[in-house]
């Protein structure tokens, strides 16, 4: 008998279709245990606890969820399951993924997080597939970390590392790891290597559910004017960077349109500026030399989105700065590529 913890949160996995409005509904949740005993011959071998920490769409989700979240993890005693699957919306899985990911780094049992593309009623819902995906790798593999199971549309069901999945694709329902690269594939109830390399032996390191409020991140877009940024109780920036790890850093158009001139504005207010997602290399764009050079720290070889929760706890947990450089150069969770 196999012991595993099921963590509702909402998103549509826990929702319903109500005259054309997708909503959350407290009778939901349990839908998907009673879905996975009808499709599932071996359920009995499994024992479910459940909790219900949250009941929201994940859009809806701010930092301080995930307080409550690992709060309501913990006092169920994680320790006593052979696995923890944990129900979430898809719009901010990533960073919830990569949230669970720093902070149970030193987790010693699989937690992983389900999502459904759309409710568990619509006939094309993959939910009831990754949970079945999520049970099996806690009976088979009751490998340590946290994990991503999801199946894309007209494909076969790939296991993503926390801190390596990516934000789904625009105008699209589909999942995938950062550069394509999947930790397994699931099939025919078998799992499969994709990326042998994927799972390094991380760093353990203890941390508080303190998540700073007071990093702001900014997206890059041609004639983006760094004036209508306000630096007020910001103490960090998170600048995300085109696919090429750039950024504008020419003044041809002004100066409120240049990242070399923001990054001054933010020196003097002893504000730092951080630059992701960049793959590490002997070449680099001359833009990107340029805002290096004018004090930008590049955190290489990590997602957007990793970086960002990072940082969250970076800054929330410590105040000397040589200790959040340490923390933010350490892979705790797999997370560098």
């Amino acid at each position: 008998m196999k012991n595993i913890l099921v963590v509702f949160t909402g998103g549509t996995i826990g929702s319903i279709a109500t005259s054309g409005t997708i909503n959350t509904s407290d009778t939901t949740s349990f839908k998907l245990i009673r879905l996975f005993e009808q499709h599932y011959e071996r359920h009995r071998q499994i024992h479910f606890d459940t909790i219900q920490p949250l009941q929201i769409l994940s859009e809806n989700l701010a930092p301080a969820a995930w307080k409550t979240l690992i709060g309501a993890i913990e006092a169920a005693r994680p320790d006593q399951y052979d696995g923890i699957i944990i129900t979430h919306g898809t719009d901010t899985l990533a960073y919830t993924a990569c949230a669970l990911s720093f902070y149970f780094n030193a987790l010693k049992i699989p937690m992983l997080l389900v999502s459904s593309d759309y409710p568990l009623d619509h006939p094309k819902a993959n939910g009831l597939e990754n949970f079945i995906c999520a049970v099996e790798f806690i009976l088979q593999l009751n490998q340590a970390g946290v994990f991503v199971p999801y199946r894309n549309q007209q494909q076969k069901a790939q296991l993503h590392q926390g801190t390596r999945l990516a934000c789904s694709l625009q105008l699209s329902g589909d999942f995938f790891s950062v550069q394509g690269k999947s930790y397994m594939q699931f099939e025919n109830r078998q799992f499969s290597l994709l990326s042998p390399t994927a799972r390094q032996m991380p760093v353990h390191i203890p941390l508080k559910a303190d998540f700073s409020e007071r990093i702001l991140m900014i997206k890059p877009y041609p004639g983006l004017d760094y004036s209508r940024f306000s630096l007020d109780n910001v103490d960090a920036v998170l600048h995300d960077l085109y696919h090429s790890g750039t950024a504008c850093a020419s003044l041809q158009w002004g100066e409120n349109y240049s990242l070399v001139e923001f990054i001054q504005r933010c020196e003097k207010q002893n504000i730092a500026v951080y630059l992701a997602p960049a793959f590490k290399s002997n070449k680099a764009y001359q833009s990107t030399q340029t805002l290096m050079e004018q004090g930008a720290k590049i955190i290489w070889n990590m997602s957007i989105e990793a970086a960002y929760v990072k940082l969250l706890l970076a800054y929330g947990n410590f105040d000397d700065e040589q200790e959040i450089m340490e923390f933010i150069g350490k892979d705790i969770a797999g997370e560098h590529l």
